[in-house]
């Protein structure tokens, strides 16, 4: 049995994760696998009562399980979304997932807003890094609230992690057949920190001979995904630029509703989320699109060994888009629960 911890989250973070959690309860009785779910009630409701976002030790807990789901996270009554932070960063640099995996794969043609596009032209992934850069809170204000004020924050890159991401993408690459490697970066302004990822994005490429490595300024690569997606298999980029690039990337292939990802430290637990917000003026109105959150799971489910799963799971998330069993954000007219529903009973039908 494999051991799950479910964080819903806030909003319709916890309106997905339940429909996220029947597609895993239908696996289970199509199949021999077995999940053991410990849902973890982290998130506004008990910050605000308790004013504890992680509580002490849950990092070492976390190494307990064999995985980690998380839904979104934000509440309008915490205005600085500090549990949120906490508990994202805090599972992140805490369990060290430096590897922040997206998907970037269009199942109905319909849901790309680029024209003539096909599910052949947009299919391919983007590696984030995922604990260093622009996220790491290093900096300060002077001076706040006056005219002089000063706002700094700083970009850490660091040689290992660095190093460790790219090799990670090359590796993806080599494990799929030669794809070709594709790095955005900003060495031509940002010479020092960039400077950095163009040098040993050229020093591990030429480990894997085999494999094309293109390098692009980040602007540059989105002008280019938006052109000609097909031409990109994987992606690998810093911590900012890749939050920007892959939020494009979750609009070509029908918006962040479809959107999955996963946060990985390889031979660690790792954690599983959507990359929607919690949407707050969503929540409780039975709209949200849970597919992104289902396609979560069926990333979880590979990771955990079990690929048939992740096939089948995409399999009946097709079935549902060719079938219009879509919510609102989809042009459909069906609520959460519903394609939740369809989707999971597609899956105990075989």
């Amino acid at each position: 049995m494999r051991k799950i911890a479910v964080i819903p989250g806030d909003g319709i973070g916890k309106e997905v994760v339940v429909q996220a959690l029947a597609t895993l309860e239908a696996l289970e009785q199509t199949s021999d696998q077995r999940y053991g779910i410990e849902i973890l009630d982290f998130g506004a409701d008990r910050y605000l009562a308790t004013g504890v976002t992680l509580p002490e030790g849950q990092i070492e807990a976390f190494r307990g399980y064999d995985a980690i789901l998380l839904g979104a996270l934000g509440d309008p009554r915490v205005p600085d979304n500090a549990h949120a932070r906490d508990i994202i960063f805090g599972i992140r640099f805490g369990l060290d997932l430096y590897v922040n995996q997206r998907p970037v794969r269009l199942l109905h043609e319909s849901l790309c807003p680029l024209k003539a596009r096909t599910v052949a032209d947009v299919d391919f992934v983007v590696f984030r890094e995922n604990t260093e850069g622009a996220y790491v809170d290093v900096g300060g204000v002077f001076k706040q609230g006056t005219p002089d004020e000063i706002a700094i924050n700083e970009d850490v890159n660091t040689r290992k992690g660095v190093e460790r991401i790219l090799r990670h993408a090359f590796e993806h690459a080599r494990a799929r057949g030669g794809l070709g490697v594709a790095m955005a970066d900003k060495s031509n302004a940002l010479r020092h920190a960039h400077g950095l990822w163009l040098r040993v994005f050229d020093e591990v490429g030429k480990e894997f001979p085999e494999i094309e490595r293109r390098h692009y300024y980040a602007d540059a690569l989105a002008l280019q995904m938006v052109r000609a997606p097909e031409t990109f298999d994987v992606i690998v980029t810093s911590n900012l630029f890749g939050d920007l690039l892959t939020d494009l990337g979750a609009a070509l292939q029908g918006g962040l509703g479809m959107a999955a990802s996963a946060n990985l430290n390889p031979g660690g637990v790792c954690m599983f989320e959507p990359v929607h917000g919690s949407a707050p003026p969503l929540a409780g109105r039975n709209v949200a699109n849970p597919m992104g959150a289902i396609l979560t799971v069926g990333m979880m489910v590979e990771h955990l060994g079990f690929a048939a799963g992740a096939r089948r799971i995409e399999s009946a998330v097709v079935a549902a888009l060719e079938a219009g069993e879509t919510t609102p954000d989809l042009g459909g007219t069906r609520g959460t629960d519903q394609v939740g529903s369809w989707i999971a009973e597609r899956l105990r039908r075989g």
